[in-house]
């Protein structure tokens, strides 16, 4: 078996609408029944019990070695994780000689699949070992590194729903919707309406407070530090308990609340000075929830829980936390609903507040802290409570996402309840966020799901606006070229822009752009 050629269909194409693989396998003669020959079937199987069918569906006759490699690269996708089910082997007019189509979610890993799949059945034909465990481990590690994250995948989704293209342009977060002067961008869950001024005051937290008090909006009090020493002088003034972070952070890094001694404040300036200049604020007793603001509408909230074990009367906690971390829904970054606990300084110095040790084992019942902040970055679990926040918390949310000028934005609050008013409870807004993370209302660790991805494209696109633009192809042997002008003559006399492709070059409203023979896929590509 020879393949001698793999590409990448990607988009619609002459065997569906999935994006898939496409492979020419040319089988020998005395190749093409090796897929009958006893044993084959029976070694293959054992090595990859989760083949499935060989056959496709009223195939009758001898099966060839393509036919089996379409199975094996189709089912080590799906073993993997990811959402694929299309595959086709179609013969051609030379005898031995097929055309093998795979559907994949991300083109890495379906040019990956093909390579293990031949690697496997070459290890079935001459009977040696082949480690099927190790292979779907790798699919699975490189589809978690160039999938698109739970965040920009939900706004994506809601655009293919909403029938509107779409197209990464880096190998990370940022994509383009629609196509031409009716294309948006985006950045993970960040739009490019969004002013570079309104992210830089979201990054600088004193800065932010400063606007959202002369707006009227509650805040904690606070200011930057230099040293540990200004620090405790800062704690003082304000007074007990105070919160200790990085001016410019994200994600909970470097956050440690709750702060009541000195030695508790030296360790969290040490873990906050590791990720820039450190700030003091006064610590505001009750829940942490995260708002989510779109445009001029709250969206969705939560409450998020810090990272805690529950005692057993048997287990130390670091056991416990071992335990917990076993969850699958647990794993390392973004890539899961929730993110793995950890157990660091700042968690060991927490539980000393409560008079623990790593190896100790709580009562069973007991409920130990590992952290006061709850962000999920850093292990933390999300309850929704969006049909709980009362009309004045909402507003409250909204002016500070105006305030600092953010379309999307995160908005924390601390309060004891979303159910009144922020100024009844002594609660405030203690920071505002941009490209706000989304996990915590996709799939909330407890409640109903969000479905926020539709609101951002519904704020990215008016209502019925795909983002398309009419598009006419021209395909033949003689007189594309002059078919294309004359067809773009034709539009722009109706007064509209026009963008050509052509063997002579790359036009838009009558400018050429590039020379040369333009007529391929990719000029076309960058015309959209």
């Amino acid at each position: 078996m020879e393949v001698s050629r793999i590409r990448a269909l990607r988009g619609p194409n002459l065997w569906s609408r999935h994006t898939a693989i496409e492979a020419i396998v040319t089988c020998a003669v005395d190749e093409r029944a090796k897929a009958e020959i006893p044993g084959f079937e029976p070694r293959l199987r054992a090595l990859f019990p989760a083949v499935g069918e060989l056959r496709p569906r009223g195939y009758v006759g001898n099966i060839s070695l393509a036919h089996v490699l379409e199975r094996v690269a189709l089912a080590l996708q799906a073993q993997a994780g990811c959402p694929v089910t299309f595959s086709r082997t179609s013969s051609t007019l030379e005898p031995g000689v097929f055309q093998v189509v795979v559907e994949y979610s991300e083109e890495p890993v379906g040019r990956k699949a093909f390579e293990l799949a031949l690697a496997l059945i070459d290890a079935a034909r001459h009977d040696t070992a082949f480690d099927v465990a190790a292979a779907i481990a790798e699919l699975r590690d490189t589809d978690e590194d160039v999938r698109l994250g739970p965040s920009t995948g939900a706004i994506v989704d809601a655009a293919v729903a909403r029938g509107i293209p779409y197209r990464r342009l880096t190998e990370g977060s940022l994509v383009q919707f629609g196509w031409g002067s009716r294309q948006r961008r985006i950045q993970a869950a960040e739009v490019d309406s969004t002013s570079a001024v309104a992210e830089s005051i979201a990054q600088d937290k004193d800065l932010t407070k400063l606007l959202l008090r002369s707006a009227g909006v509650p805040v904690p009090l606070g200011r930057p530090v230099t040293d540990p020493d200004d620090a405790w002088e800062a704690a003082l003034e304000i007074g007990l308990p105070v919160v200790v972070k990085p001016q410019d952070g994200n994600q909970g890094k470097g956050v440690t609340v709750n702060i009541v001694t000195r030695d508790h404040l030296d360790i969290a300036y040490k873990a906050a000075a590791e990720y820039g200049e450190v700030m003091v604020e006064k610590f505001l007793p009750g829940n942490d929830f995260r708002l989510l603001v779109v445009g001029d509408k709250l969206v969705a909230a939560a409450r998020r829980d810090p990272p805690q074990v529950i005692g057993d009367g048997e287990h130390s906690v670091r056991q416990l936390v071992d335990i917990v971390n076993q969850d699958p829904r647990r794993g390392e970054g973004h890539a899961t609903s929730l993110t793995k606990i950890r157990f660091d300084d700042i968690a060991v110095a927490r539980l000393k507040v409560q008079h623990l040790e790593p190896d100790s084992v709580p009562v069973k019942g007991q409920r130990v802290i590992l952290r006061n902040n709850a962000n999920l970055s850093t292990g933390g679990t999300a309850t929704d409570v969006t049909d709980d926040v009362h009309p004045d918390v909402a507003a409250r949310a909204i002016e500070a996402a105006q305030m600092v000028g953010l379309h999307i934005c995160g908005v924390d609050v601390v309060c004891e309840s979303v159910l009144k008013p922020l100024e009844e409870q002594s609660g405030g807004i203690v920071e505002v966020n941009a490209a706000p993370g989304l996990r915590m209302h996709l799939s909330p660790s407890y409640g109903k799901g969000r479905n926020v991805g539709e609101a951002m494209v519904a704020n990215l696109f008016g209502p019925g606006d795909d983002g398309r633009i009419p598009v006419v192809a021209v395909t033949g042997t003689n007189g594309k070229t002059t078919t294309a002008r004359l067809i773009a003559h034709i539009v722009a006399g109706s007064g509209m822009r026009i963008g050509m492709t052509n063997t002579d070059g790359v036009y838009v409203n009558g400018r050429q752009i590039d020379s040369g023979d333009c007529s391929g896929p990719r000029s076309a590509r960058n015309v959209l």
